[in-house]
């Protein structure tokens, strides 16, 4: 069951929740390592696969781990594909000059290829590339039961899923030689930004009640009775080779009316702008898109439960409701703002003023909170749309850079010695990775995706094995600050655990609290 069953009582849930944790908060020893942990920060970026930055780095389960089943992408029939489909409308985005047209991808060997490699396309990490399906059906549907060969089979991108970069260049590529590398760090949900925004925040799957008697019901997806694949229409491609699949119906919400693509908040910044007539800080709920304000708690609710200050800090929340979205800058996403959905944080709340931050155009804001030493016990950067290294909108150079950046300027904050770092992505972008994600429960794990541990405290040119998911930053934020437990990390671990799998970490394994 997801979170969203525990919390149909708002505030009362949140106080259970609290009265249930005191016995085994008591029974904890008084001195504690975690507790050197004063601060800590998370840097949520975007769309990227472990093997697609970080495929090569040395000492990690990389490509060259990877077996012969996982490189050979299978067709929509079962068959492996002689070689890859071309890349539909080419390997760059819109508007890039000049572009690598469609015509220049075809004829790829089956298996991965290097964007970057000077023998190949030649491209520099500043080039804009095709954007691909990451949605929640799909990305099970890729990951085929852990095969992850039909990463081609089910895109609507053709061969761009296996598309790999040489990230040694990087900037955040030295960040994670000097401290720890998390290579079995998988995105919490399956699917795209949403969803993964949903399990940082709330380890839970948004509902939308009533879905099918609501403006929403046409967003109600087509699923085959394994409840993992979209249900296929008759005019569909047979094959990958002849273009991208189409679906019955691959909507946002499942048949049960969980949300797990992308749904706009009911509150402004919105893509949805409000109803004629209505508050102009709500977004229009009759809108197929707009999620009704969610209730479940969040790690956010419980913190402040505890009297522990946090903040989501949004790069350029401020701007866009001041003036709007430009692009492309800001390129700002609404939908990466998570808790904008929840009744708790609606326009007008304390919570919001509090909690919901700007981080300023290019992250200025947060920039000046790092540098002055006043960052709260626990904050949330997201980096704005042109800064965060999403395929199709942004580039990988100018992402890498800012969030160097970013690390740097916390390396040299008042608050470093007692800091923890985590610098992760949302989902893997619809991109390939090898590595078979753990057994869970319905909604996720799902793919691999890079994680970088910063601290004074973390194992230094370290790459850590242990096996982690989006969940993992709230183990440890719940661990260090006593917080009863979400309800979604209880049914993850138990799935997990039912499954053989080994227990999913809280980010320690890359820490050595003997040394700073």
């Amino acid at each position: 069951m997801s979170c969203v069953r525990l919390a149909k009582l708002g505030s009362m849930t949140i106080a259970a929740l609290a009265a249930g944790s005191a016995l085994a908060g008591a029974a904890r020893a008084a001195d504690r390592d975690i507790d050197k942990i004063d601060n800590v920060v998370v840097i949520f970026a975007e769309n990227r696969s472990f093997d697609n930055l970080y495929g090569r780095f040395p000492g990690a389960d990389g490509i060259a781990q990877a077996s012969a089943e996982s490189l050979a992408q299978k067709d929509r029939d079962g068959t492996t594909l002689k070689e890859l489909p071309p890349i539909w409308e080419g390997l760059t985005a819109k508007g890039v000059t000049p572009p690598v047209t469609q015509a220049e991808t075809e004829h790829l060997a089956n298996g991965v290829f290097m964007v970057d490699d000077p023998k190949g396309f030649n491209l520099p990490l500043s080039t804009i590339t095709h954007d691909l399906w990451h949605r929640y059906y799909q990305n099970m549907m890729q990951i085929d039961g852990g095969k992850n060969d039909m990463f081609v089979a089910w895109a609507d991108s053709g061969a761009m899923p296996m598309g790999m970069w040489d990230g040694s260049s990087t900037a955040m590529w030295k960040v994670a030689e000097k401290y720890t590398l998390a290579d079995h760090f998988f995105m919490g949900g399956f699917g795209g930004s949403f969803f993964n925004h949903q399990w940082l925040i709330c380890a839970c799957a948004p509902h939308y009640a009533d879905a099918d008697t609501s403006a929403a019901k046409p967003t109600i997806a087509a699923v085959d009775p394994d409840g993992v694949t979209l249900t296929v229409a008759e005019n569909s491609p047979k094959s990958a080779m002849d273009g991208e699949p189409k679906f019955v119906g691959d909507g946002n919400l499942t048949p049960d009316f969980y949300a797990v693509n992308t749904m706009q908040p009911p509150y402004q910044p919105s893509a949805n702008a409000p109803a004629e007539g209505g508050d102009p800080r709500f977004s229009d709920p009759l809108k197929a898109t707009t999620l009704p304000p969610q209730t479940e708690p969040t790690i956010g609710d419980l913190l402040s439960l505890k009297g522990v200050d946090w903040a989501w800090y949004g790069g350029a929340w401020q701007y866009v409701l001041d003036n709007g979205n430009n692009t492309p800058v800001p390129t700002f996403q609404y939908h990466h703002q998570p808790f904008n959905y929840y009744a708790n944080y609606a326009p007008g709340t304390p919570a919001r003023a509090a909690h919901l931050r700007d981080g300023g155009l290019n992250g200025v804001n947060f920039l000046q909170v790092i540098d002055s030493g006043k960052l709260p016990a626990v904050a949330f950067y997201k980096p704005q749309g042109n800064l965060n290294q999403h395929s199709g909108y942004a580039d990988i150079k100018v992402g890498d850079q800012h969030i160097a950046d970013v690390v740097s300027h916390l390396e040299q904050s008042p608050q470093w010695e007692h800091m923890l770092v985590i610098v992760t992505y949302d989902e893997n972008g619809g991109i390939w990775d090898h590595v078979a994600p753990p057994k869970g429960d319905r909604w996720g794990p799902g793919s691999r995706i890079p994680a970088i541990i910063v601290s004074p405290f973390a194992k230094k040119g370290f790459v850590d094995h242990s096996s982690y998911d989006t969940t993992s930053i709230l183990r440890f934020i719940t661990e260090r600050f006593q917080l009863p437990e979400l309800r979604g990390i209880v049914v993850r671990d138990r799935a997990v655990a039912a499954a053989g799998e080994p227990p999913l970490g809280d980010l320690t394994g890359a820490l050595d609290f003997g040394k700073s």
